[in-house]
């Protein structure tokens, strides 16, 4: 097979309702970087060093960055934590609706939801 044209994932995009409040929550409570807020307008959010960033984008409509299957939400977005138990209960602490963490072959994970019911994932 000959090597891919595409070098990495540089972003995705998450819809939300309220711009400022959501790019304050990904700051505060997800603890990640706001770089700016655009004029377009857009929340650029980078996760720690890397080149990866979240791009919220304003909507009024009832879209979500997740999917379902059997009309049930799946995740589309999963993201890695060192202190999987300590964030678990950082996340309840400030009243972000999270699943119980659960083990899948020695791979712990949950899942919770952001201000605008975006379904999220966390394991390590």
């Amino acid at each position: 097979m000959s090597n891919s044209f595409i070098e990495q994932v540089h972003y995705i995009r998450i819809p939300v309702k309220n711009l400022e409040e959501s790019a304050q929550w990904y700051r505060d409570i997800l603890g990640l970087q706001l770089l700016t807020i655009t004029e377009d307008p857009f929340a650029i959010i980078k996760v720690n060093e890397g080149p990866f960033l979240l791009i919220l984008v304003p909507t009024e409509d009832d879209t979500f960055a997740h999917f379902t299957i059997s009309n049930v939400p799946a995740f589309s977005i999963g993201f890695t934590s060192p202190e999987l138990s300590k964030f678990h209960t950082h996340l309840i602490e400030n009243g972000v609706k999270v699943e119980d963490i659960k083990e899948d072959n020695g791979h712990s994970f949950f899942h919770f939801f952001d201000l605008n019911g975006n379904k999220l994932q966390v394991h390590w």
